[in-house]
């Protein structure tokens, strides 16, 4: 499996994010950017090797604690659960036609519809 990457719709003003912030976004405790549009997260399905990649590389925690996450905030009514798309394909599409979007894609099927933002870590 080759290196994925975050993306997000051109809308979105951050260039960097830190791995803490995307944690917080994905586990759907974040929910506007810091100009206070709504982020909209979009995810593959939990057996998605890109997913499970994603998850355990770049947000260093295990797809089924996202989905423990994601689950205790729909049960609880505090939240919702991120946009569950079927393809790399769908994600690419959702992501570059949702202002405040954010997914992640292999670097290759980047292309100029979205854009991908580096991941730093914090000292």
């Amino acid at each position: 499996m080759n290196a994925q990457e975050v993306v997000v719709n051109p809308s979105v003003t951050e260039t960097t994010l830190t791995r803490s912030a995307l944690r917080a976004i994905f586990s759907m405790r974040l929910r506007t950017w810091p100009d206070g549009s709504l982020i909209k997260v979009f995810v593959l399905s939990d057996n998605s090797p890109l997913h499970v990649q994603f998850s355990k590389k770049v947000l260093n925690i295990f797809p089924y604690q996202l989905r423990r996450t994601w689950d205790r905030l729909v049960y609880s009514g505090t939240g919702q659960a991120p946009t569950e798309v079927n393809s790399i394909k769908e994600m690419c599409n959702k992501v570059a036609s949702t202002p405040g979007a954010i997914g992640y894609l292999p670097e290759k099927k980047i292309d100029a519809h979205v854009r991908k933002v580096k991941v730093v870590q914090v000292k």
